[in-house]
């Protein structure tokens, strides 16, 4: 699979870094790396992590995640994770990270999660 990660600065200073296709073991460095830079490069007032074109996310992924926003807060910078799939935020849910990465509760989400966890 092809995977890319497109980093955009906005007329307002906002750095977008899009990531399409895999965020794993195999291209998380790069992933934090690439929002590590827009950081260094650009001191934006925020940094959008777009994952709409993301179609899978591993722990190492969500590690990248995780690293860029501590380079992001380290710096004053907001950070914000956007359109992560529904099983992607279930995990962000799950785990307490969506609040750190500036997701809201979609509408009735709360009543789509389970009480416990389900094996797969």
């Amino acid at each position: 699979m092809d995977n890319s990660i497109r980093t955009t600065l906005a007329d307002d200073g906002t750095v977008t870094v899009t990531v399409t296709g895999e965020i794993d073991y195999s291209n998380a460095d790069e992933v934090a790396d690439g929002i590590r830079d827009a950081i260094t490069d650009w001191s934006p007032p925020a940094v959008h992590v777009d994952l709409r074109n993301a179609s899978f996310i591993d722990s190492t992924g969500l590690g990248a995640l995780i690293e860029g926003y501590r380079a992001a807060t380290e710096n004053n910078i907001r950070y914000v994770v956007s359109n992560p799939s529904p099983t992607f935020r279930r995990v962000l849910t799950v785990t307490g990270l969506s609040e750190f990465f500036g997701l809201e509760c979609a509408q009735g989400e709360d009543e789509e999660m389970p009480s416990h966890a389900t094996g797969a």
